[in-house]
């Protein structure tokens, strides 16, 4: 069995996981407290987090809590930095500090959500929990950057409102200002965007209008503190497919990569939408988000499939909560298989 089918039996229909290390001897051990798992890849290494659940949800159906990670195929993250390498690099997506009211830029940043602040890692109420377990996550990419020099990340889940926007926010949050990275937030989320209501900005411009116009045209961004940049969505796309596989698209990502030290992409739910799926190919890696109690199994199973399993970076499990539950899950799968 390979790591990310193990990954997606502990998920079982969307509970937790324990931390299964990999013995000399070939045997497997399980503490009892490690819900976050990163199953001995050579890729990511190894690392584990004991997260509770958020309290309550709100219109972002987000939240974050421990998961299942796995490695990318080797030979996966160079070829597709290779082929951006290659591409056009017509459009201009600009890190450098901006004065008020110049050109390309979106507003200025006044403060996050208030629904979703509990939620934020930046949030000085925010449980030590919630901080760490991104902590963990950061750390993990930040090897697998320096090992495979893997730049471009999507997230995405199987399903809608399963954690995969405030997962993504999180996580650019803590590469940015634990790790002092400039990172670039993109919401590719064109149907149905939401980054720019967490981050409580007007959706007039962004990245739909950016691949409508002119090549040389400055993107709308918004500079959130000194190293992270959010360039939203725009307008609401009913069809955007044409425009995510467009040059343009991949000029755009091309460009970031360039740019910045990470970008990181939110985008449809790929078990419902055929729109993070063309952007698979334009990424180094996905984090695919499942929610406990709530992702059936068969989900997960056909998100990795879709997604293509050399492109997983890692299964994130969110909201699970207690042992209790990760058992529950576990005995659940086994009796469904």
């Amino acid at each position: 069995m390979g790591r990310i089918d193990e990954a997606l039996r502990r998920a079982g229909t969307g509970g937790a996981s324990t931390l299964e290390r990999e013995e000399g001897d070939g045997q497997t051990s399980a503490p009892p407290t490690s819900p976050w798992v990163f199953p001995g890849d050579e890729l990511l290494g190894r690392a584990s987090i004991d997260v509770p659940a958020p309290s309550h949800d709100d219109g972002t159906g987000e939240g974050s809590g421990p998961g299942v990670a796995d490695g990318l195929a080797p030979g996966a993250v160079e070829g597709r930095r290779h082929a951006r390498a290659s591409a056009s690099r017509a459009a201009r997506v600009r890190r450098t500090p901006r004065q008020s009211g110049e050109a390309g830029e979106l507003a200025v940043f006044r403060g996050f959500n208030p629904s979703v602040l509990d939620r934020l890692v930046v949030n000085d109420h925010t449980t030590p929990a919630l901080a760490e377990q991104f902590r963990k996550l950061a750390a993990t990419l930040h090897h697998a950057q320096l090992s495979d020099g893997i730049k471009v990340i999507m997230v995405t889940s199987g399903m809608a409102a399963d954690g995969k926007t405030l997962t993504a926010t999180n996580l650019a949050l803590t590469l940015s200002e634990s790790y002092r990275r400039d990172v670039l937030l993109i919401d590719a989320d064109l149907r149905r965007p939401s980054l720019h209501e967490i981050f409580q900005v007007p959706n007039i411009s962004g990245l739909n209008e950016g691949l409508q116009a002119a090549a040389d045209e400055k993107l709308s961004t918004l500079r959130v503190t000194d190293t992270l940049t959010l360039l939203p969505a725009g307008r609401p796309n009913a069809d955007p497919m044409s425009s995510l596989t467009s040059d343009r698209m991949r000029s755009i990502i091309d460009e970031a990569s360039t740019s910045f030290h990470w970008v990181i992409l939110d985008t449809p739910p790929i078990g419902l939408l055929a729109d993070a799926n063309l952007l698979a190919d334009m990424v180094d890696g996905a984090l695919l988000v499942v929610l406990a109690e709530r992702t059936p199994y068969k989900v997960v199973s056909k998100a990795v499939d879709t997604v293509g399993r050399d492109r997983i970076l890692g299964v994130v499990l969110n909201g699970s909560t207690t042992r209790e539950e990760t058992e529950y899950y576990e005995r659940r799968y086994s009796a469904e298989s």
